[in-house]
């Protein structure tokens, strides 16, 4: 009966990592309702994605060069510490090479 309930745990966890498409260690530009986010997945919650070196993209200049090149965001906002977006709030995301985390 104990192992019952340990396999019944393990698959509960196995289908909470399976509910969104983000992929912990990889990099997103995430558009949500009110603004663009760039970042790399560190943990996938049931409602959240925690993000690490995490930027709000105030202007990504055109959106399909900077799609391709990331130093053509025209404006951009670091967070100091992670960053936690509601999944929500998430209107569409694509993997991205690089993020970029300097003031710009």
């Amino acid at each position: 009966m104990e192992r019952s309930k340990e396999i019944l745990i393990l698959n509960k966890e196995n289908q909470m990592e399976n509910l969104t498409p983000f992929e912990i260690g990889k990099k997103y530009l995430i558009r949500t309702v009110t603004m663009t986010l760039s970042g790399e997945v560190t943990n996938v919650y049931a409602s959240f994605l925690k993000l690490s070196r995490a930027a709000w993209i105030a202007d990504t200049g055109r959106f399909n060069e900077a799609l391709i090149d990331q130093s053509k965001f025209s404006e951009v906002e670091p967070f100091k510490n992670d960053c936690i977006v509601s999944l929500g709030a998430i209107v569409d995301a694509t993997e991205i090479e690089v993020l970029i985390t300097e003031v710009k």
